[in-house]
């Protein structure tokens, strides 16, 4: 492909600078005579973390959504943040349906229930999913078809993390994080005996139905108790023409004359069945509860707090037309999960101790005609040690930083037909982020040091386990010329241990429907990124542009070989070099306003990676070029916006998979406040595909048999009492 769609991309970004997303400016308040910038902490709205109380480590909480421009977060590499209204906005089951618009965000859309965020490009283990700074503790990351387990129906904030700042986390930085966060463990003791946080939703295209509330006591002056629960249900989701992509149609019609010609006239039949399949997508139902109930002391020397959490869910894997006649796959996924969060404010050079330690008990079955096949268990143990040093003032600047260490463990077996052997991953890492600011020019340093073993049960003799040992780092710069404007430069050379998954993995996956073949040779994966920045915002203007470049050393990757096994396709993991490029672009104007505090105003977004494999061309499931403009009018009760989000065709693809068709999403959302932007209650009619296009997602495995979800008329409803 040609370099134009990146020369174009990068034109348009720098036009956008003057048009953003609504994501920027939503934590301020767009109507407002003299709007905040992005960053400023603002009033709670339903749904949102309160940002009227101070936490237990003395700090007040900053909700928007969007790049923030300041405020006490990573000034460097601003991460993106969505929150309040608009996350009560986007509710779904799986964190990367949640996502999925938000600029350098994608989703693995393997099926509705299991949707991870694809970042950059990025994704798998590469994309550190994280609640409150600790892992899932899932098998998400292990295939494609593993659901995420995280309550996003209870979900006060997610933040999407580049740069320095994911060291603290891994010590691969390139694909970035993801950090979920909530309450469960209360962070302050409510103002009140008894505060109530609820959503419900209702989505047309899959008959939806989202349910998640929250309740916070003050059992005492010092003491919180926190109660949750979510509930979703969906069926089969209505899409927008035929099921199946014009290629495979292509090739299902040849099958099905071959197979007509030798006399098989049911293995035909099945073919062209999927061939005319249209209308709605099958097996592609979903459902999933959680529970979950926290307790914490909190007082001005610190804190101590548990919590628990019970989550189910269960989903079909839409088939690929076949020959055979095949029971419907589906997946049940139950997780357990203990958390621990403690905290001591130590007020000298060290400002505050916090531990954190979580166990996820989790487990999930593979089912075939009802009858549960292969079994995958996984038991996890991760805790986060972190002291936090106070701001300490050096000349006319200040310093400050925190350190840590981190420690996990994960028994990982699988029962049935095991693709891959029962292992035993631990990890322990130390890390520090120090940052000092001078005037107009701030300064960031990470390190990160990890030791990871990977030790494999029930191999053929001769075959050991692997250990590698990682280093990390980082470092930035933000110069502010301007209290309105932020120009930025960060670098970061990251290493990542080939997963269990990568180094062992050797069977057909009937989940994904696919022959996958790792390597157990694999060596350390090392990147280098650079990443360049641009923030503006003032009292009608905002945007913000980034570009960044990774370079890999022992890059792994699946790549089809063309090859078929029981008639799936064969993915052979190599580990070779690579080079991922990308910009991100997003603006916002305020075209009118009025003296009531109305104001109306025009967006845009662009979002581009460039990926190669050096030796075999373009990488697999690369977003395509993303343009998004729309308009946005916001009062006091009334917020209304209507998009347009144009997916370019992806035509840089490995030689086995086929071209992505370009499509456009039209969308539109209706807000109203009966009680005002401060009030209790909020009710927003949306809907998504509009024109009730058929797309595919050039990230997903299933691309050619699952297509987006057809136009989806939905109802929300938030509630604070």
């Amino acid at each position: 492909m040609s370099k134009s769609p990146l020369a174009a991309g990068c034109a348009l970004g720098a036009m956008l600078l003057a048009f953003p997303h609504p994501a920027l400016a939503a934590g301020a308040d767009p109507a407002g005579p003299t709007p905040a910038p992005p960053g400023t902490a603002q009033a709670a709205q339903p749904g949102q973390i309160d940002t009227t109380q101070t936490d237990d480590a003395g700090h007040t909480p900053i909700v928007v959504t969007g790049r923030l421009i300041s405020g006490d977060r990573d000034a460097i590499v601003a991460p993106v943040v969505i929150g309040g209204e608009d996350l009560a906005r986007r509710a779904a089951a799986q964190i990367g349906n949640v996502l999925a618009n938000l600029p350098g965000v994608s989703t693995s859309g393997f099926a509705p229930g299991a949707s991870r965020p694809v970042l950059r490009g990025f994704d798998g283990p590469r994309v550190q999913v994280l609640t409150d700074g600790l892992g899932a503790l899932d098998a998400s990351s292990v295939s494609a078809d593993h659901g995420v387990a995280i309550d996003t129906l209870n979900v006060e904030q997610i933040d999407v993390l580049h740069g320095p700042e994911v060291l603290l986390y891994a010590a691969d930085p390139a694909g970035g994080a993801v950090n979920a966060l909530d309450r469960r463990i209360p962070r302050r003791v409510p103002d009140k005996p008894v505060a109530v946080n609820a959503l419900a939703a209702y989505g047309s295209a899959a008959d939806s139905v989202n349910l998640g509330g929250a309740v916070d006591v003050a059992v005492a002056p010092r003491l919180a108790a926190h109660f949750d629960a979510s509930y979703n249900r969906a069926g089969d989701v209505r899409i927008g023409g035929n099921v199946v992509s014009e290629p495979l149609r292509t090739q299902l019609r040849a099958e099905a004359a071959d197979l007509t010609a030798a006399g098989d006239a049911d293995g035909a039949a099945n073919l062209m069945a999927g061939y005319d399949a249209r209308g709605r997508l099958a097996n592609s139902w979903a459902r999933g509860t959680t529970f979950g109930a926290g307790l914490a002391f909190i007082d001005s020397g610190g804190s101590l707090g548990l919590s628990v959490q019970r989550l189910t869910s269960d989903y079909g894997i839409p088939p690929r037309p076949s020959s055979a006649a095949a029971d419907p796959v589906s997946l049940s996924l139950r997780q357990t999960r203990y958390d621990l969060r403690g905290s001591v404010n130590l007020g000298g050079f060290f400002d505050r101790l916090e531990a954190r330690v979580a166990y996820g008990d989790y487990t999930h079955a593979e089912i075939e005609d009802g009858i549960a096949g292969t079994r995958f268990f996984n038991s996890a143990i991760e805790s986060r040690f972190v002291l936090t040093q106070a701001r300490h003032g050096i000349g006319s600047g200040s310093w400050r930083g925190e350190s840590g260490i981190q420690y996990s463990t994960r028994n990982f077996r699988i029962v049935g037909e095991p693709l891959l052997p029962n292992s035993i991953s631990e990890r322990i890492a130390a890390f520090t982020r120090q940052q000092l600011s001078l005037g107009t020019v701030d300064l960031e340093g990470s390190l990160r040091g990890e030791h990871v073993s990977v030790q494999p049960k029930g191999l053929a003799t001769g075959t050991a386990g692997r250990s590698f040992d990682l280093f990390a780092a980082g470092a930035g710069i933000a110069w502010h010329p301007l209290e309105s404007l932020t120009l930025s430069l960060s670098a970061t050379h990251g290493e990542r241990a080939p997963t269990a998954e990568e180094l062992y993995i050797d069977g057909l996956h009937d989940a994904t429907q696919s022959y996958e073949r790792g390597n157990p040779t694999f060596r350390i994966e090392r990147s280098n990124t650079v990443e360049a920045g641009l923030r503006y915002h003032s009292d009608r203007f905002a945007g913000a542009f980034t570009a960044y470049a990774t370079d890999f050393s022992n890059f792994i990757a699946p790549v089809p070989t063309g090859q078929r096994i029981e008639g799936a396709p064969v993915y052979q993991y190599f580990q070779l070099g690579a080079k991922f490029r990308g910009l991100e672009a997003e603006g916002s104007w305020k075209a009118l306003t009025w003296d009531d505090g109305r104001a109306l105003s025009l967006e845009g977004a662009v979002d581009y990676v460039h990926a190669a494999l050096n030796g075999l061309g373009p990488a697999p499931r690369i977003p395509p070029l993303r343009v998004r403009g729309g308009v946005t009018y916001e009062s006091d009760r009334i917020g209304a916006n209507v998009e347009a989000i144009v997916h370019a065709r992806q035509d840089r693809v490995t030689p086995y998979e086929t071209p992505v068709d370009g499509y456009t999403l039209v969308n539109a959302s209706l807000t109203w406040r009966p009680l005002g932007k401060a009030g209790r209650l909020a009710l927003i009619l949306s809907g998504d595909n509009l024109l009730d296009t058929v797309g595919r997602l050039a990230t997903s495995e299933t691309r050619h048999f699952v297509p987006i979800a057809g136009r989806d008329i939905r109802l929300t409803a938030t509630v604070r009492i």
